[in-house]
């Protein structure tokens, strides 16, 4: 018996049906991933890290938007939704509807079990491709870890923190943040 080929979307049909959807979703290579949920830990890391971000921020030409600005990684067609995406200078977007990002500054994801070997990986290499950005930062919430890549030219410089008293240094947007601020209220298990 023969089965149905699988429907390959165009990225216009990805946007249509995305922009009128009641969840969030990514595009890969024409295929659309329903995005999973995220933890409590999760979401307070998330507003701990916007806010803190936005705050640094504050009178200066950048913006910070958390969970629901989607960012194209025009190279590879690559739709997504950091946790945290950060951009100083004029934002550039895809079209009018200004919901989709193209000049990411800083992309910060949050990890979690389901999530982790994806945003260690295939979203990375995706990352890595914008020309803009030039930080990545991974951020435990079950321990207190935070991991950072810089970009240095063509290479990556990988740095770690695992200690609540010291800061997270943002380069790519001349702040920091205290680790301390980051893991306010969570608890993770190794804080």
């Amino acid at each position: 018996m023969a089965t149905a080929a699988e429907h390959i979307y165009t990225p216009e049909e990805y946007l249509a049906l995305e922009r009128g959807a009641d969840h969030r979703s990514e595009y890969i290579h024409g295929r659309i991933y329903a995005m999973a949920g995220a933890s409590r830990r999760h979401n307070l890391i998330v507003l701990s890290l916007g806010s803190e971000i936005r705050a640094a921020l504050r009178g200066r030409p950048c913006e910070v938007y958390a969970n629901d600005m989607r960012v194209k990684v025009v190279a590879t067609d690559f739709y997504t939704y950091p946790d945290v995406v950060a951009v100083c200078g004029t934002p550039e977007v895809e079209d009018r509807h200004g919901d989709t990002l193209l000049n990411p500054s800083l992309i910060i994801e949050v990890l979690s079990d389901s999530t982790e070997r994806y945003d260690r990986g295939e979203t990375f290499a995706h990352y890595r491709r914008l020309e803009s950005l030039r930080e990545y930062v991974l951020v435990s919430q079950d321990e207190v870890r935070v991991q950072r890549y810089v970009r240095d030219g063509e290479r990556w410089v990988f740095s770690e923190i695992d200690d609540l008293g010291r800061v997270l240094p943002l380069e790519s947007i001349d702040c920091t943040i205290p680790l301390r601020e980051v893991y306010a209220g969570v608890e993770p298990d190794a804080a």
